[in-house]
């Protein structure tokens, strides 16, 4: 669901609760603070002064918060709003990840949580495709908004083969904190969908207990028309499940090695035990900033578990810096090279090399050498 279109669901769903659609500076805020844009920008595109603006502003919030019944401000209207409207677009290249409400056909994905009607609603104005086939119950909601969709297609290449011919129970995939594995997993995920009956992201940030993980799943799966079953590795078994537990850092005792858990969170090594030596037809895929002790272990015992540690971008990283408009391309290898291909890194350096050498790239390394000599 792009701007337009949010904002348009938006003020239906305003008109629907108050008898009235926003008005023309309300709508024009809107659209342009979910894209990220600042008081002063829509203050010179409307005519208005800035604090008129900021006030205006301030009312929406209030009318969207009585609306949707939950605290709304500028920081977190988009992803609020797009919660509401059940409808998140992933798109990589020419693969699409479209989730919405409610079970739909063909390339349409679905997400369990929201308002039912509102999907209805969604679905009968968005899409118009022939009944033919099925398709995963998908949720992904709570996963992050991605920046860049390039790169990493020989990781993307292993894990298919892991997942779709070697049918591995137990993936990890690790490596630095901002290095990309997430964004890996959903294109990942766009890509494999067809292969599932269940697909399901969930952050371990804030920390569940299993016992409330493991409700939170059975929930999920028991939206569908099947019948529900006792415990998870049962829905494991019936069906194909793809279930992504991202963070899993969080699990551990700080100033430990990874696998050290926390008191209350040892059980969650039993249940990844459970998942990697149990028979059944799923996968789970954990993200962590480092390969834990106990998953190396069942690596070594058990073929269905696997691990891949993800490193920078490589050459893909330059799309960073092209999307960025440094100059000085030349250099751009030893940019990658020094920040190791990190996007996250290189996102930061490229926003100082803006903001301090007007986008010339060669004047950080000039100045770096400087401070060497």
């Amino acid at each position: 669901m792009d701007i337009q279109e949010l904002s348009q669901w938006t003020d239906e769903q305003v008109f629907a609760e108050t008898g009235k659609y926003l008005s023309s500076l309300q709508k024009s805020i809107l659209e342009s603070i979910l894209p990220h844009k600042n008081f002063h920008k829509i203050a010179e595109q409307n005519g208005y002064s800035y604090d008129h603006v900021k006030k205006e502003g301030a009312k929406l919030w209030k009318l969207l918060s009585g609306v949707f019944t939950e605290s709304i401000e500028q920081s977190n209207v988009r992803s609020i709003l797009q919660n509401k409207a059940g409808s998140t677009i992933y798109s990589f290249g020419d693969s699409s990840l479209i989730i919405t409400n409610h079970k739909i056909k063909e390339n349409h994905v679905n997400i369990c949580n929201g308002n039912p009607q509102v999907g209805q609603d969604i679905e009968q104005r968005s899409y118009s495709v022939p009944v033919t086939k099925e398709v995963p119950l998908v949720d992904i909601t709570s996963a992050p908004e991605l920046n860049y969709d390039y790169g990493r297609d020989a990781e993307i290449s292993t894990l298919k083969s892991w997942i779709v011919n070697d049918r591995i129970r137990l993936i990890t995939i690790y490596g630095l904190s901002g290095i990309g594995k997430t964004a890996l997993i959903l294109k990942l995920i766009s890509e494999i969908q067809t292969e599932f009956d269940y697909i399901i992201y969930r952050s371990l940030e804030p920390l569940p207990k299993l016992v409330n993980l493991k409700d939170y799943l059975t929930n999920f799966f028991a939206e569908s028309p099947a019948s529900s079953l006792p415990e998870i590795i049962d829905y494991f078994r019936s069906y194909r499940c793809l279930v992504v537990l991202d963070d899993l850092q969080h699990l551990f005792k700080p100033g430990h090695l990874a696998g050290h858990y926390l008191t209350e969170y040892k059980d969650y090594r039993n249940f990844f035990q459970q998942v990697a030596t149990s028979s059944h037809q799923s996968c789970l895929i954990l993200s962590s900033w480092e390969k834990p002790g106990d998953i190396e272990t069942l690596e070594k015992e058990s073929q269905s578990t696997k691990s891949l540690k993800i490193e920078g971008l490589g050459a893909s990283a330059k799309q960073i810096l092209l999307q960025k408009k440094l100059q000085d391309e030349s250099i751009w290898d030893e940019l990658i090279k020094r920040y190791q291909g990190h996007p996250g890194w290189l996102n930061i350096i490229s926003a100082t090399i803006i903001e301090l050498f007007d986008g010339r790239a060669a004047h950080l390394i000039q100045e770096e050498q400087g401070k060497r000599i």
